[in-house]
């Protein structure tokens, strides 16, 4: 297989204060699991044969992407490569049993497996979830463990509840008791609420946070108060959804996905915006929403999905090109980035 050298994307960064490294650009595998359109077993493979040779060494996953499609996809690629090369996370807070009812399709994913989901964040459910991973991926060794989807956005009235399953049913201490064991190196959240990681690192310490679509071009909310709390406290965030669920990827003429569902007008307007300047320095948007979070010192990486081979390389690409510093400059005076906010190095000669 051929190996390009990508050296934007090879860098690393450390997780946390653990002796764990991340190459700049992850690749995330909801897509692997179905999400809005299903892969073939060959695409599938094919996109983690890209992402692995263009030099991605991240590579994150979880039970709920596909129903357990995306861990049994993402194990049966990787398996074929050195363990100690890469580093692998996924999730916990739904355990997976038969489904027993029709799948409805609101979760967006296409030909999900026939499992549905428990929500169980007790200490029992965690451990039951951790190895039922083990399984579906043929590995062992899962280097970061998630708390998948805590939180008002995915629970409503009911995160209360879910929430005292891990501070009182024995969630963290399951999470604890991971970590001081070996079986997991470094533990953290996966959600796409900013308060819920504050909340966490109120009650619980943890190594990271994969924080989806909250820090990008769209939204720098979490730059007054979670990001500068992260690089006080050591903890590493895993930059997920920087293309918004889709609308930063391809602009306005694209599909207009933002956060897992048709963009609002306002949104469909900022990205318009957005665009317009980046096409004043000829910068493609794709490339400038990438960049732009992993700019700042608490990112530790930039998770981007994939279809297929074709859709990894492109973002490669994305992540590869060099932006002048005066479309950065331009953002920020025209008030699309955060005046706060760190403004990427790599600039075109």
């Amino acid at each position: 297989m051929t190996q390009a050298f990508h050296p934007q994307v090879t860098q690393r960064r450390r997780i946390g204060r653990t002796t764990l490294e991340v190459s700049a650009l992850g690749l995330g595998t909801a897509p692997l699991g179905g999400l809005y359109r299903d892969l073939s077993e060959d695409e599938a493979r094919a996109t983690v044969d890209a992402a692995w040779s263009a030099g991605v060494r991240y590579f994150d996953t979880a039970p709920h992407y596909g129903h357990t499609k995306a861990e049994h996809r993402l194990g049966d690629a990787l398996r074929r490569y050195p363990r100690e090369a890469y580093v692998l996370s996924t999730k916990v807070g739904r355990r997976f049993v038969p489904r027993t009812h029709a799948y409805d399709g609101s979760e967006g994913w296409q030909n999900p497996l026939p499992f549905e989901a428990i929500y169980d964040y007790t200490r029992d459910g965690i451990l039951r979830s951790f190895e039922d991973s083990q399984m579906r991926l043929g590995i062992v060794d899962i280097d970061m463990l998630l708390v998948h989807d805590i939180g008002r956005f995915t629970h409503g009235e009911r995160n209360a509840h879910y929430w005292r399953q891990l501070s009182e049913g024995g969630g963290f201490r399951a999470l604890d008791e991971l970590r001081a064991s070996g079986a997991v190196k470094a533990i953290g959240f996966g959600v796409n609420e900013r308060e819920v990681i504050l909340d966490a690192m109120r009650e619980f310490d943890i190594d990271c946070a994969l924080l989806a679509g909250r820090y990008t071009l769209l939204e720098q909310q979490p730059l007054d108060d979670l990001l500068p709390a992260c690089v006080e406290r050591g903890v590493s965030i895993l930059l997920g959804g920087a293309f918004n669920s889709g609308i930063l990827a391809r602009g306005v003429a694209g599909d207009r996905k933002f956060n897992y569902g048709d963009a609002p007008a306002e949104v469909v307007e900022r990205v318009a915006r957005l665009e317009a300047v980046c096409g004043s320095f000829g910068a493609p948007l794709a490339a400038a929403a990438l960049q732009f979070p992993y700019a700042h010192p608490a990112a530790a990486t930039v998770l981007t999905g994939a279809r297929s081979a074709a859709e990894l390389q492109e973002n490669v690409a994305s992540f590869e090109t060099a932006l002048p510093r005066e479309l950065w400059l331009a953002l920020r005076d025209e008030g699309l980035i955060d005046a706060r906010a760190p403004l990427p190095t790599q600039v075109a000669s």
